[in-house]
């Protein structure tokens, strides 16, 4: 697997002007747009699926295929909502996206609800990144002004309106239904499936929902055709995406590269790890809801399928790298705090599981646990995996269920030392 980068969402952030619309057009914004309004909206949805591209939003499925589950001549509207609702421990991707490129995603979107027959689109964002949503108002406005907005499209007779929409942070709304309500305005909270949305969406009427990076890729597929996209990656993971460094490493930051990269090589780019003597002791594929891995998986391709082999989930490609200073007990405490924190409450195993996997795992950190403690732990996350309401649930127990995995020696310590006995000095044996 090579290690060149391939930055395409991510070539002219370095350009001062590179969110105005006059400095996505110098580089070739918005010529995929009518292009692809001179194609049938069915043709669109086809390019989309012969390049493979997988949603960039965690769970990877089919862009292509999600779009076609929308029904048509069903006399109902339809909606496009871009989740842009990034609140996962160590996801930041979209963030930046948006506050540097908006315009990509606007044509992504444009683009999308032409070829799901949609007039009106909604991008949530997270409500504390004001920063962001006065970018994207801004960018929203620039579009309708130059006529990439509004009624008759490049005068094509498509008309889409386009709403930026400010969440009240809540992690639960980046879960695609409770966004659903939440846009609706009413309190965020998940739905039951079936019927899903796209039969039976915002407004009950059929709706795609895309994260932002799947949507900003749809310009680029439709430019250059789905066999430049298909043919980066590898054999089942298409295309490119953004990895995002963070932690221990001397250069964090937005890595574009073909999916397949290695940890290892992405490491090399970024200049290494932070601390001299302190390599890589464990770090997240894909964010606090996807198991850690640890020094023994530098090297597997940093796809859907090599990152499921190792037992975890590529998920945002949030690569949060923690070296041999760190306690992996207190960083699970940590994730789980979040996670009791953000329940909804609305389904028993996530808000109750949650409240005792906190209370145990403070016991064993602060060194007053027992052995009874860690089979509690692993007890309560399988009663709450598959049985809670939404993906919150799934993800609360990961954290320490996969610090038990790797690191139960580490963690036994702390109940014979009485508290952290974590010695950074001694943890020599993580050379990268």
């Amino acid at each position: 697997m090579t290690d060149t980068l391939t930055p395409v969402l991510t070539a002219n952030w370095d350009q001062p002007d590179s969110f105005t619309l006059a400095g996505y057009s110098r580089t070739g914004g918005y010529k995929a747009l009518p292009k692809a309004l001179a194609m049938e909206p069915d043709d669109v949805i086809a390019t989309v699926k012969n390049s493979v591209l997988r949603g960039r939003g965690g769970a990877g499925f089919p862009t292509g295929m999600k779009w076609s589950f929308i029904p048509q001549n069903d006399g109902k509207p339809h909606y496009l909502t871009v989740n842009a609702d990034e609140s996962e421990p160590g996801t930041c991707k979209d963030i930046p996206l948006m506050m540097a490129n908006p315009h990509v995603l606007i044509e992504g979107i444009i683009i999308t609800c032409y070829a799901i027959r949609a007039s009106h689109a909604f991008i949530y964002v997270r409500g504390e990144v004001l920063h962001v949503i006065r970018r994207l108002q801004y960018a929203v406005a620039q579009a309708y002004e130059a006529g990439y907005l509004g009624k008759d499209i490049l005068g094509t007779g498509f008309d889409l309106d386009l709403v930026v929409h400010a969440g009240a942070g809540a992690y639960i709304c980046g879960e695609e239904t409770a966004l659903l309500t939440s846009l609706e305005g009413y309190r965020g909270l998940p739905r039951n499936r079936p019927p899903f949305p796209a039969v039976e969406g915002l407004y009950a009427s059929p709706t795609v929902i895309n994260n932002v990076e799947s949507i900003s890729s749809v310009p680029s597929i439709i430019a250059n055709g789905p066999t430049w996209f298909s043919g980066l990656g590898t054999e089942k993971s298409k295309g490119y995406g953004i990895f995002s460094l963070s932690g221990h490493v001397k250069h964090p930051g937005q890595y574009e590269a073909p999916l397949g990269i290695t940890l290892r090589e992405l490491i090399d780019l970024a200049g290494g790890m932070l601390r001299p003597g302190h390599p890589l002791k464990f770090w997240t594929p894909g964010g606090s809801s996807t198991p850690l891995l640890t020094r023994e998986h530098l090297d597997i391709p940093l796809d859907f399928e090599g990152v499921g082999a190792a037992g975890s989930m590529l998920g945002t490609r949030a690569l949060q790298l923690f070296d041999t200073t760190t306690c992996v007990l207190r960083a699970a405490l940590r994730w789980t705090e979040f996670y009791q924190h953000e329940s909804c409450g609305k389904c028993t195993p996530c808000r109750e599981g949650t409240y005792w996997l906190v209370r145990a795992v403070e016991r064993l950190e602060s060194g007053k646990g027992s052995d009874e403690d860690l089979e509690t732990i692993l007890d309560v996350g399988n009663n709450i995996v598959g049985r809670a309401f939404c993906a919150l649930g799934d993800a609360a127990p990961v954290p320490i269920s996969s610090a038990i995995k790797y690191f139960r020696d580490e963690i036994i310590q702390h109940q014979k030392h009485g508290g952290c006995p974590f010695d950074p000095a001694a943890s020599t044996a993580w050379a990268v």
